[in-house]
């Protein structure tokens, strides 16, 4: 009684309030995490999951993953997609937070409208792109053709050349607002008297940009980058509705391969170890991140 009665002390009331999320997190992100590692040691499909046959093969399903060109070339148009992404939608991004950043009479009704885009159901977003690149009725066909830098109608989501470039299109579109406002909110941090002083000194815009905007602007452009790799590396729902990983494989990421692994193929087991695989990278990255964070706070 006495031990429980030191437990409800006031001090500790905060871990009574954290409990219930705590069991959330548990049932609900632990559980399956755990189930998930565990049947991608097994080897489960659609013939043996009905006789209830779970046998235990441990890293075979790893080792027979490296030897599929499939998964080899998801994992290098994972990496592709999410580098291209965050380069365009961070330059594009920061590009529009410092106009945006600017004093003028329509800035903050321009920063509402760019979210926009953030706000759209991924679905609905992929649809539209779908329509606006179609094959024969599509707008950007049209307006190319229009213009007369085409003459014959491009295939743009059936072509294995083309089909990436929409569906990286289609996500930097998407992510441009998120790194605009957070980057914007950083530029809200840095004093004014800082710029003032520097342009009393003979410091030209450049000179202000590398000099104090981008050295204290470090902590919000790591967490722009981290967040956007961990947002991007895992997509599925906009490729999978403008392409479903075709054609031949050209637009497969991890997320879509482990999907069709677990059910367009039924190989449970193998979509499980896809999933791990992009579950142990994207642990890799937030650890750098809290690592890098730390070590800022303690200098």
């Amino acid at each position: 009684m006495k031990k429980m009665r030191k437990f409800f002390r006031y001090e500790n009331v905060g871990l009574l309030f954290a409990l219930p999320a705590f069991f959330y997190m548990l049932i609900f992100v632990g559980y399956p995490i755990v189930s998930n590692i565990i049947l991608s040691l097994q080897n489960v499909t659609v013939k043996n999951l009905a006789h209830g046959e779970r046998l235990f093969v441990f890293l075979d399903n790893y080792k027979q993953l490296l030897s599929d060109d499939v998964f080899l070339k998801a994992l290098g148009n994972t990496i592709k997609f999410t580098v291209v992404c965050l380069v365009f939608q961070f330059l594009i991004g920061f590009a529009l937070a410092l106009f945006l950043n600017k004093k003028f009479s329509f800035a903050k009704p321009v920063r509402g409208l760019l979210m926009i885009p953030w706000m759209i159901p991924m679905t609905v977003t992929a649809l539209v792109f779908k329509l606006l690149f179609a094959g024969d009725m599509g707008i950007v066909n049209y307006l190319l053709k229009s213009l007369g830098l085409i003459q014959e109608n491009i295939d743009w989501l059936t072509n294995p050349d083309t089909a990436m470039s929409v569906v990286i299109t289609a996500n930097v579109w998407i992510g441009i607002p998120f790194n605009t406002i957070l980057i914007s909110t950083g530029l809200t941090t840095i004093p004014q008297e800082l710029y003032e002083s520097a342009a009393i000194d003979g410091a030209g815009k450049m000179q202000q940009f590398f000099k104090i905007t981008l050295p204290l602007m470090r902590s919000t452009i790591e967490s722009v980058l981290v967040l956007g790799f961990i947002y991007t590396f895992k997509v599925y729902d906009l490729v999978y509705v403008l392409t479903g990983g075709g054609p031949v494989n050209s637009t497969h990421l991890l997320s879509t391969y482990s999907y069709k692994q677990s059910f367009e193929l039924f190989n449970y087991s193998m979509g499980s170890a896809i999933a791990n695989v992009l579950l142990v990278i994207l642990l890799g990255v937030g650890s750098f991140y809290l690592k890098i964070t730390m070590d800022g706070e303690e200098k």
